[in-house]
Parts: structure tokens; C-alpha cells; sequence
């Protein structure tokens, strides 16, 4: 490399490239890795195989030869009211609303975050003489990001599990990059990971309305309203539709009730923002809106979204629990129209589909008799 110090001319083009955080972790076996194995025994991760690659417990073993991980952050905070302070407006007639997660208000992350670290390793290939191997992953690799993140001293693993950075709060995406490259880490060797700041706080536990941080910095993920509107294909148990509330795709409450994202700066990129169609915004949409969405819809809507990973079926279940959970009465706004949406996805071929808007139906309390599903499918 042309510099002198080739980890820090890493950081400055992760920089350029509009990364908020850059830093540089060894591929090393990091110690919350060796807790994996008692996590998954646990059962905590639910029907999510993926996270059973044994590679995961040490970014060595993605990649033949692998000496550095560089992780790159990205703030997708926006000006917009948190969940815990925005309200359900009835602006226009048009009933209770939803909420999406904040992360997938626009742009896939996934795609934003991948085109930077490519670009990054393009500019490493200009600079460096020798040839090195770089592979990029974003959620899409056997590597922990989170854990990386400590370890490249962008900021501590909070209670809630979530990485939180002192100056920039939680609000991050992360991707890494994971090299043949040996690349001086960022924390020196007589250095330690950021301190936890969490101290007593207990708010992100006491806030989890599904109670799944069973324990400070343990999440079990089959309670987490994340995974049950996103990674669960089957039916929401039904002891835990009530406590999902509005929620449509993920969860922001335990973020939203840190004090560390009090001051979270706004994110630049426009990409974040919440995306808007035909007068609509993703930024808590109206549930009628989300319950009519035929599936030809749902794809154009959702075209390089993250919501696109519930699929339309999902989305459809969850805006259901979210209408049982409205508190929607006879005679308030809307109140027929969704009767009238429910009826015909409670008739559905879906059985999935069916039970939860039968279930809505009941909550709202719908007095008419319920539609059955006309056939049962898998």
C-alpha cells in the first residue's frame, strides 16, 4: 500500500465511501462466540437454521486464509417520532395504523450497505500491490457482526443485545469485510473493547412488551416481535399476538427506549427515508392499506424493501393481529370497511391467513358470524 499505515487509509475510504464508523478487528475467535453453542442448545433462535453454520463462531472460518475483518457502520436514523411517541392519527377516516420497523422505511440495507463495501474494495485493489482475497457481507455471511463491532472498538453489545456506539447511539447499520489482508486492528494490543455504558439501566428489558430479553444480553428470538413478524412462516402463537400490538414488520422498542439514542444524530442518506405511494407512506401505514394489498402489489410496493423478506403472506398475517390488537369498534371510522377486508381473508385458501383474520374479527369484536377458510393448505 502506498500509506504508511494501511488501517488507517482503510478507514478514511470507508469514510469516503459515507460510512459513519469504520474499524478493523482481528479474524480472530472472539469470547461472546464461544457462548453461541448454549444460545442455540436454548432453542433461542427459533426456526432460523442459518445461525447453526459452525463458521459463525469465528470469522476465520468464512474464509480460507482470513486475517482481518473490517466493519463498517451506517446510521439510518431519521427525524421522524419513535414508536413509543408516535401516535395512531385517523387522518382522513382511514383507521388504525401500523408500524414498521424503522431500518425498512426505504431502501434495502442490504443493497445500500453491499454496493459501499464493494466500492471499498475496489479502492483497497488500486492501493494495495499484492493480491489479497476481500469477501462483503451484509446479514448474508457466516459472521457475527455485532461481536466484530465490539472488537474493532465501535462501541459495546448492550443489554438488549443491539451495539451501541456513545456518540452515534444504536441506530447502525452493519456490514464487514472479511480479507486475507493484515490489517493493524484498530484496538492495540494493551487495548480493551469500549466500556459498557448500560450501568442499572433496565428500560429496553422492562419496555419488551413479549418479554424476549430473558436475561441482560440474552435474547430469546422466538419472543422478539422482530422474528415473529419477519422469520416465523407459520402461525404467531397466540399468547403472543396481543403483546406484538401494531407492529407489521420488526421492532424498534428497545432501541427506541434507550437513553443513548436520545441524541442519535439523523442519518444523511435518502435512502432511509420512508418510502411514499400514491399519497401513502411506510412510515405507519394504515392497516386497511396493508390488509388490501393483493400479492402482484405487495412486490411492486415492496421492490428493493426489506419488507419484501415477510413476503405478502406474512405481512398480510401480521396486519391482521395488528387490526385485532387496534382497539377498533363498531361504528369508528373504517370499522365496516375492515370488517369487510377481514370476512374475505378469513374465507381464504390460506389457512395461515385465515385463522389470523378470524382471530382479528373476534378481537374487534365483529358480530356477524365468521367466515371459515374454504380449503386448508400447507
Amino acid at each position: 500500500m502506498t500509506n504508511s499505515n494501511p488501517a488507517a487509509r482503510t478507514i478514511e475510504f470507508a469514510r469516503a465511501e459515507g460510512f459513519d464508523l469504520c474499524g478493523i478487528a482481528p479474524a480472530a475467535e472472539f469470547p461472546e462466540l464461544a457462548h453461541l453453542d448454549e444460545w442455540l442448545d436454548r432453542g433461542y433462535a427459533g426456526e432460523m437454521r442459518y445461525l447453526h453454520d459452525a463458521r459463525r463462531h469465528s470469522p476465520a472460518q468464512a474464509m480460507p486464509g482470513a486475517r482481518s475483518v473490517i466493519v463498517c457502520a451506517l446510521n439510518y436514523n431519521t427525524p421522524l417520532p419513535s414508536s413509543n411517541l408516535a401516535q395512531e392519527p385517523l387522518e382522513g377516516g382511514r383507521g388504525p395504523r401500523s408500524w414498521i420497523s424503522r431500518y425498512a422505511w426505504g431502501d434495502d440495507y442490504h443493497d445500500v450497505l453491499e454496493k459501499k463495501l464493494k466500492a471499498l474494495i475496489q479502492q483497497l485493489r488500486r492501493e494495495f500491490a499484492e493480491p489479497f482475497e476481500a469477501r462483503a457481507y451484509v446479514d448474508t455471511g457466516p459472521i457475527v457482526e455485532r461481536v466484530a463491532a465490539k472488537y474493532a472498538g465501535l462501541g459495546w453489545l448492550a443489554k438488549n443485545t443491539c451495539l451501541i456506539n456513545e456518540e452515534v447511539g444504536s441506530w447502525l447499520f452493519l456490514g464487514v469485510i472479511v480479507t486475507t489482508l493484515d490489517l493493524a486492528p484498530s484496538l492495540g494490543a494493551a487495548e480493551t473493547p469500549a466500556a459498557d455504558l448500560c450501568g442499572n439501566c433496565s428500560l429496553c428489558i422492562d419496555a419488551c412488551p413479549t418479554s424476549a430479553l430473558v436475561e441482560p444480553y440474552v435474547l430469546d428470538a422466538r419472543r422478539c416481535i422482530s422474528y415473529l413478524t419477519i422469520e416465523l412462516r407459520g402461525a404467531i402463537p397466540v399468547e403472543l399476538r396481543e403483546p406484538i400490538g401494531r407492529h407489521v414488520f420488526g421492532c424498534d422498542i428497545c432501541q427506541d427506549v434507550c437513553p443513548w439514542n436520545r441524541r442519535a444524530p439523523v442519518s444523511a442518506p435518502s435512502n432511509f427515508q420512508p418510502r411514499r405511494r400514491e399519497g401513502r407512506s411506510l412510515f405507519s401505514p394504515e392497516l386497511e392499506w396493508l390488509l388490501s394489498l393483493t400479492e402482484v402489489e405487495f412486490r411492486a410496493l415492496f421492490r428493493g424493501s426489506p419488507v419484501k423478506r415477510t413476503k405478502w403472506r406474512g405481512l398480510v398475517r401480521n396486519a391482521c393481529v395488528a387490526i385485532g390488537n387496534s382497539g377498533l369498534r363498531p361504528g369508528e371510522p373504517r370499522y365496516a370497511e375492515v370488517c369487510a377486508g377481514l370476512a374475505q381473508l378469513a374465507a381464504s385458501e390460506d389457512a395461515n391467513i385465515a385463522e389470523h383474520a378470524q382471530w382479528a374479527l373476534r378481537r374487534i369484536g365483529f358480530s356477524g358470524e365468521v367466515p371459515q377458510a374454504t380449503r386448508s393448505v400447507d
